[in-house]
């Protein structure tokens, strides 16, 4: 929102420079963007009257002025244009002048003639005829009138002695998009009294009902509907001093009806729209929605399809306007005009919001009403438009005004706790200063300290946005720092914890940690040789088909990263990821589970190694107890070089090495290993937090054991089989070497154990030694009819 400090000190006393406005409205909330000067790029230009002309005696299409400057002798000017007389005004750049885009004026001699300035275009200063009459004609800027002074600074008379404010309005406070609305927030914030002036209409046409019937059937997407009309209107220019406030504010000036519409939006943040009555067929305007397949050509000459979820502006016959955003070309004002009817309404903000979108218009119109306007503002912008209509000499106003919907605003009373309001602020303020911070915004403050904020500011609800009106008025500079009082402690969540230990722990092993999308293709399934058909969780508008589906594993994403490396010709690679999964469920949202992948290729990686890295994990995560199994039906793994990692009922993941197909599919001429375990299980399966417990006081003894048994049988049965049957007395047991060949049996393989015993408050005996070794003897023998290697 683009503001002119001119405007604004219409409304308020403010003496301080532009400069100190925008610093002391951004501390109070309103933030100013940049500061801009009118005309600061123009010195030394002043107003000249000419005296004489004549033509220059050594060239025939040059002229020698004689210009008052205001400083006793008139200064001699040479001059090309032929269209200055003797007697008109002109903007003089006398030596040394600036002039926009850096073009520096000095005096010279042209021909053998001195020439001490130069008379200036409106092009060459950067005017358009939209800004000053004549400004983009050929030959020099003939000021109009002839009320001024030789000498005096062109600024005032070009009306460039202003300066203008751009602020950045945040969407809860669209009552800011206007001059008024700021006007409050100035005045507020420098304790000043603004003035307000009450549009006063005298309206001598004839009645507005003889002319005009309003009908609003979709009443919930236009809860008011105001409508005054003006006749004889004279269509011409606008007075300087609208045109130059229109252009301070961004907004081409383009005739008088028009620019009031565009002054009253600017004034009152009230978007508002002329109607050349003459194409309002049957003397009547329906606001509903529109039919299905409706269309409408708009002013900017497009033609647009409507749905019936869109609300439009109607006469008798057919759409005249797209209500809130643009009107309908038909209707619009062209030089032919008699009759208008002024429109001044209050839309749905979320309803104009989709139809700007769907159309992919948004104006000003748009961009205000979405936001949602105050209701009671569509009466005083009509009236002040009518007003202006009179002061400009336009037209006829008609007496009455038709004003559909208006009801009483419901009050939202709010107490007034200044110990509430000083606790959460940590400030000490009185209850009378915080009484009148809130009437100078508008809020009416009761004798019980119930606050009832103005009807333009529908973002005060709760006693929190009480607390922010006081902070902002009092100033955020002057609220003492302090530290945050807080019953608890911040600190991670256990989950928290646990990922930040396994990234330690994959780091210190060597894996780089990578982030990769949660969206990928079904192709990429099909690529690992998982089901591309199964049930995803599909994205509404994907980037591709490559990015179509919410991932249910993280392998496919390892497998491309890893494959990526390989050809960018990186010989080693080793990455993990915590990765969000998604699996779909009817009727809800998918349940979002963690997955932990890593893997690699080169550097020594192979199966076991992987399979430590498991282990290691799994250690740091204080999950005990888990098994490994054999597994062969897994599609992106080799049947014969692939674990499932389980505890209990509960698989955990798997890992191995990933099918040699599937290392085609994805170019890759060397072994990839892969892992994928479900992080939240292993969470929920960690033992407690670790506790420290004391070295041990008495030795332990060791013992080393060879059986002989089937082949088939797995290592991790044998050693299950073994603690369960050792009793309390051992404490750890592992397979140290596995043996087949010479002295062992056909399908038979001798696997050797290492034991080892110790009690807490005692040395063991080699009796107790010998008593659990018969028991894992009988077990092993009982289960697997393994026996002792001879």
């Amino acid at each position: 929102m683009k503001l002119s400090v001119e405007w604004l000190k219409e409304f308020v006393d403010i003496s301080e420079s532009s400069k100190d406005i925008a610093a002391a409205l951004t501390m109070s909330g309103s933030k100013v963007e940049t500061v801009e000067h009118l005309g600061a790029d123009i010195t030394n230009v002043v107003v000249g009257r000419v005296e004489s002309v004549v033509r220059h005696p050594n060239a025939d299409k040059l002229f020698i002025c004689k210009v008052d400057v205001g400083r006793g002798e008139a200064a001699q000017i040479i001059t090309g244009a032929t269209n200055v007389t003797a007697g008109v005004f002109v903007p003089v750049a006398l030596a040394v002048a600036n002039l926009p885009c850096g073009k520096v004026i000095k005096a010279g001699k042209m021909r053998g003639e001195v020439s001490e300035g130069m008379l200036c275009s409106g092009e060459e200063l950067c005017l358009t005829g939209a800004d000053q009459p004549g400004a983009d004609a050929d030959g020099i800027l003939l000021l109009e009138g002839s009320d001024y002074t030789p000498g005096e600074d062109i600024h005032g008379p070009l009306m460039l002695s202003d300066s203008v404010l751009d602020f950045e309005i945040t969407p809860n406070r669209p009552d800011c998009l206007s001059v008024i609305g700021l006007a409050r927030e100035a005045a507020a914030t420098f304790g000043r009294e603004a003035r307000w002036h009450g549009p006063e209409v005298r309206a001598e046409g004839s009645k507005i009902e003889e002319h005009l019937s309003v009908e609003v059937p979709d009443s919930d997407l236009c809860p008011r509907y105001t409508a005054r009309m003006v006749e004889n209107v004279r269509i011409g220019p606008s007075p300087m001093w609208m045109r130059r406030r229109l252009r301070a504010c961004g907004i081409r000036p383009i005739n008088n009806i028009v620019d009031i519409t565009n002054y009253v939006l600017l004034e009152y943040g009230q978007p508002m729209h002329a109607f050349d009555y003459a194409c309002v067929q049957g003397g009547k305007i329906v606001v509903r929605r529109a039919a299905q397949g409706e269309t409408i050509e708009t002013l900017d000459g497009q033609t647009r399809n409507l749905t019936g979820d869109m609300l439009v502006i109607a006469d008798a016959e057919k759409p005249v306007g797209i209500a809130g955003v643009m009107g309908g070309e038909g209707s619009g004002i062209t030089a032919e005009t008699r009759t208008i009817v002024f429109e001044s309404a209050n839309f749905s903000g979320p309803s104009i919001r989709k139809t700007a979108l769907s159309l992919a218009m948004r104006t000003d119109a748009s961009s205000r009403f979405e936001k949602g306007l105050d209701l009671t503002a569509t009466v005083p912008a009509v009236q002040r438009a009518c007003e202006l209509v009179e002061l400009l000499g336009a037209g006829t106003v008609c007496s009455g005004m038709i004003d559909v919907g208006q009801k009483e605003l419901e009050s939202n009373a709010i107490k007034l706790d200044c110990a509430q309001i000083n606790g959460f602020l940590g400030t000490d303020i009185s209850e009378s200063r915080m009484q009148a911070y809130l009437r100078a915004v508008g809020c009416e403050v009761g004798i019980d300290n119930s606050v009832t904020p103005p009807s333009w500011r529908a973002d005060i609800s709760i006693w929190q946005d009480l607390a922010e009106e006081v902070a902002r008025f009092y100033g955020y500079d002057n609220i003492p720092s302090s530290l945050t009082i807080s019953k608890t402690q911040g600190r991670k969540t256990g989950r928290q914890y646990a990922e930040d230990a396994v990234k330690s722990a994959l780091l210190s092993m060597g894996f780089d940690e990578m982030l990769t999308f949660s969206f990928v293709g079904r192709s990429d399934y099909v690529k690992c040789g998982l089901d591309g058909g199964q049930d995803f969780v599909s994205l509404l508008n994907p980037l591709g088909e490559e990015t179509s589906v919410m991932r249910t594993t993280a392998l496919p994403s390892l497998l491309g990263s890893l494959a990526r490396n390989n050809s960018r010709r990186n010989q080693e690679a080793m990455l993990f990821e915590i990765a969000m999964t998604y699996q779909p469920r009817a009727g809800e949202l998918p349940d979002e589970r963690p997955k932990l992948v890593l893997g690699g290729h080169g550097g020594g990686l192979d199966f076991f190694a992987l399979k430590g890295c498991v282990e290691k994990l799994l250690e740091v995560m204080r999950v005990n107890g888990v098994q490994y199994f054999s597994r062969t039906d897994h599609p992106s793994f080799h049947p014969g070089r692939c674990a499932e990692v389980r505890l209990g009922d509960n698989a955990l993941g798997v890992f191995g090495e990933i099918h040699p197909e599937i290392q085609q599919r994805f170019d890759v001429d060397k072994k990839l290993y892969a892992c994928e375990l479900d992080f939240l299980s292993m969470l929920e399966l960690s033992s407690p937090e670790a506790k420290y417990i004391p070295l041990p006081r008495y030795p332990s003894v060791s013992r080393d054991l060879a059986l002989v048994c089937d082949e088939s049988i797995p290592a991790a049965e044998l050693i299950e089989a073994v603690k369960s049957s050792g009793g309390k007395l051992l404490r750890e047991c592992a397979v140290f070497d596995v043996y087949t060949g010479s002295h062992i049996p056909t399908g038979k393989k001798s696997v050797a154990f290492s034991l080892l015993y110790r009690a807490d408050d005692r040395t063991l005996t080699d009796e107790e030694v010998d008593a659990s070794i018969k028991k894992v003897l009988k077990a092993l023998h009982s289960r697997f009819e393994a026996v002792i290697r001879s």
